[in-house]
């Protein structure tokens, strides 16, 4: 018998799990409901809920939400002149709590030059214990071939998708065992607005 599998809660240890778990994304259209996505199980329950710019009428702002609606994360670009004169743009994570951004738990960085398809994403928790990245994102997303993986190398989440469904509007993520999967829904949702997608106005 294996031990208990160490769960690794970023957001919520709610939001992790003892087994692999399979999250399917659909978007939602701009010109209908502002877009943004949702994220189903395989029992096509909606469990988490992305409301970008079109919703909320924030440039560069991202909300995620529970199953039931309820706000866990705000997601934030960071703005201002040294950011525009930096290499990187940065998002910021912070935990919501009354609709309000309380803690800020995760920071992402992205190269501004696009010129390599398969540019590397930093992640880092916060508050930041060293100055090295906690995760990164590899591939391409565009393509819907990308992985997370942690700074140890191991592989976290998954997005892909499958062969019968010709849109992009729908894709999948297989997030590995003891994630926090409201996390990687935020990572997806910057990169969903890194590249022009469903969150972006």
């Amino acid at each position: 018998m294996g031990g208990a599998t160490t769960l690794l809660p970023i957001v919520s240890k709610t939001f992790c799990s003892n087994s692999q778990t399979v999250l399917m994304i659909r978007k939602r259209p701009r010109n209908i409901n502002g877009g943004g996505f949702v994220v189903m199980n395989t029992n096509q329950h909606i469990v988490f809920a992305v409301d970008g710019c079109g919703v909320l009428g924030v440039s560069g702002e991202c909300v995620i939400r529970d199953g039931d609606g309820n706000s866990l994360l705000v997601i934030r670009r960071k703005g201002g002149v040294l950011q525009a004169l930096s290499f990187n743009d940065q998002w910021r994570g912070y935990l919501m709590d009354y609709e309000l951004p309380s803690k800020l738990v995760f920071s992402l960085q992205e190269q501004k030059s696009r010129i390599m398809m398969n540019s590397t994403t930093r992640i880092y928790i916060e508050p930041k214990k060293n100055r090295s990245w906690d995760f990164e994102v590899r591939g391409s997303f565009l393509e819907r071939a990308c992985i997370i993986r942690d700074r140890r190398g191991n592989v976290v989440a998954e997005v892909g998708k499958k062969e019968m469904m010709a849109s992009k509007e729908f894709y999948f993520v297989v997030v590995q065992p003891s994630y926090d999967q409201a996390f990687v829904v935020a990572v997806i949702a910057i990169l969903d607005y890194i590249n022009g997608e469903s969150t972006r106005c």
